[in-house]
């Protein structure tokens, strides 16, 4: 079991605030994305970082975007798609959408759309 599994989301939420608000990006825009991803709302993301939930059980108890197979690209070197377990594809799926808001990508491609 790698160790991020068992870190908590509030205890790496800190790092993305600051990385995308030093990039001109806004909390609620990072809000947002988890959201997007995870299908949390507001509330329960609070919830989440507020009770020290580890990504594990964060992402165990998500309803993932069904678009997150649009979630493509490199992280730290590492292609997200081709990751093979579930849960650390899943972080790094957070982590590119984070690395995309921070880098200015507009909201609208962050947040891959639905097909047509």
């Amino acid at each position: 079991m790698h160790r991020i599994f068992t870190t908590s989301v509030a205890a790496v939420y800190p790092a993305y605030v600051a990385k995308v608000e030093r990039k001109g990006r806004t909390k609620a825009e990072l809000d947002e994305v988890i959201e997007w991803l995870t299908g949390y709302d507001d509330a329960a993301l609070r919830r989440h970082l507020d009770a020290g939930t580890t990504f594990e059980e964060f992402f165990g108890g998500a309803h993932l975007n069904p678009n997150v197979s649009a979630i493509t690209g490199t992280v730290c070197g590492i292609r997200v798609e081709r990751i093979e377990d579930p849960l650390m594809q899943q972080i790094r799926w957070l982590d590119k959408l984070v690395d995309e808001l921070a880098k200015g990508r507009p909201m609208a491609k962050v947040l891959r759309p639905q097909p047509a």
